[in-house]
């Protein structure tokens, strides 16, 4: 579990930056988004992914929720 716990502060971290957003900010849309389930759910993949790939990456999911949900 540590790696998934480090890795998913990695992540929220990239994103935070990448977004210019607060920590909280970033907390509320991954709980909304279920992006932490994702994030563990791909871990092999995401993890041989840069920050800012990354980062996209989780955007595209929650555009695709956003569509889906439209």
């Amino acid at each position: 579990m540590t790696d998934n716990a480090d890795f998913i502060a990695y992540c929220l971290e990239e994103y935070k930056a990448v977004k210019n957003m607060t920590g909280k900010e970033v907390i509320a849309l991954f709980k909304n988004y279920n992006i932490i389930d994702y994030i563990v759910s791909c871990y092999g993949a995401l993890h041989t992914m840069g920050g800012l790939a990354i980062s996209e990456d989780i955007d595209s999911l929650i555009t695709g929720i956003k569509k889906t949900n439209s």
